[in-house]
């Protein structure tokens, strides 16, 4: 019975996650295209609702191009092996206290080195694919990823010190009083821990390593069809897990607001996965903001970000957090 609740568990975490890189790509496209006094998606059912179908069976025909000069082992395997690191991310999540594929003690380091092992599937991608801008692509997402992670994983050390742990649950479980956001100690570090993941899933303004106008495509260049959608579905993947990872770190995962104000008591009819969605759902839709409002950054901008501001910003809230916790 344990093993058949396991696949159960394991097939609605795919099942959630295909829906989601489905219609949070249209939802991006409705989001930008109102931001931009445009109507985005409108053809392919009522109001385009249908597009995610049709841009799936498109790259699923398209013709599947292999370079003459590519590596074709490492080529075919690179893009398996993001997406393999952003499924195995979510094993460990928990959408609510009784709802998680695993639970491990040591959740939030499984997820920290896990976002770091996608980036091996663009460095593959970038060197099997023999082309300059695959290249360059790939060595900007390598270097983009070791500066942002050591912030990321800096900002958590205060979660991990007033939590007391690093498994996920116990984390939510010590925001059952108030969200550490609430918490003026951690507004530093939640800002600092988004930034470093909206640089780490590749998203704009740090997009670099596929930026148009200096890359073509950059690490996908010479990718297309299905091992294209493949790279397509793990960067939306990351997205949730990061959103996901974010709102149980700091946003009190899946308590909602009648947990922690009284007068709010009659909402507690809502479902406790319903809170959790609403939050990634809000990071997601901040996702999409940034990208449809701030231009992208310069190379040398991004390194400077990461190293010169919010490596020095982690590191004093680590000293506040640590003098407040002994006090």
């Amino acid at each position: 019975m344990d093993w058949a609740w396991l696949l159960i568990k394991i097939l609605i975490v795919i099942g959630i996650t295909m829906l989601h890189v489905a219609y949070v790509v249209y939802f991006e496209r409705k989001v930008i295209g109102h931001m931009q006094a445009r109507m985005g998606p409108m053809r392919v059912g009522w109001h385009g609702l249908l597009q995610p179908i049709a841009d799936g069976i498109k790259l699923f025909f398209k013709e599947d191009i292999i370079p003459s000069n590519a590596d074709k082992p490492l080529f075919y395997i690179a893009p398996v092996i993001s997406v393999i690191a952003a499924l195995a991310s979510l094993a460990v999540l928990p959408i609510w206290e009784a709802f998680s594929i695993v639970n491990i003690n040591i959740g939030l380091l499984y997820i920290l080195a896990l976002s770091s092992v996608g980036t091996f599937g663009i460095i593959l991608a970038g060197w099997a694919s023999n082309s300059k801008y695959a290249f360059l692509g790939s060595l900007r997402s390598a270097a983009q990823v070791i500066s942002y992670e050591i912030s990321m994983g800096l900002s958590l050390v205060p979660v991990i010190l007033f939590a007391g742990s690093t498994d996920l649950v116990d984390i939510v479980n010590a925001q059952v009083k108030y969200p550490f956001i609430a918490n003026p100690i951690f507004i530093v570090p939640f800002f600092v821990c988004l930034m470093a993941a909206i640089a780490e899933t590749n998203r704009a303004p740090f997009d670099l390593p596929e930026a148009e106008t200096e890359l073509v495509a950059g690490y996908a260049t010479e990718y297309s069809g299905i091992r294209f959608g493949l790279f397509f579905i793990a960067e939306y993947a990351g997205m949730f897990i990061m959103s996901a990872f974010i709102t149980v770190c700091f946003l009190g995962g899946w308590y909602g607001p009648d947990a922690w104000i009284p007068w709010l008591g009659f909402l507690s009819f809502v479902p406790n996965w319903i809170w959790f969605m609403l939050k990634v759902y809000s990071l997601i839709f901040f996702y999409f903001w940034i990208r449809a409002t701030l231009p992208r950054y310069r190379y040398d901008q991004l390194m400077g970000l990461g190293w010169k501001i919010f490596l020095p910003l982690t590191l004093a809230s680590i000293v506040v957090a640590a003098v407040v916790k002994i006090l």
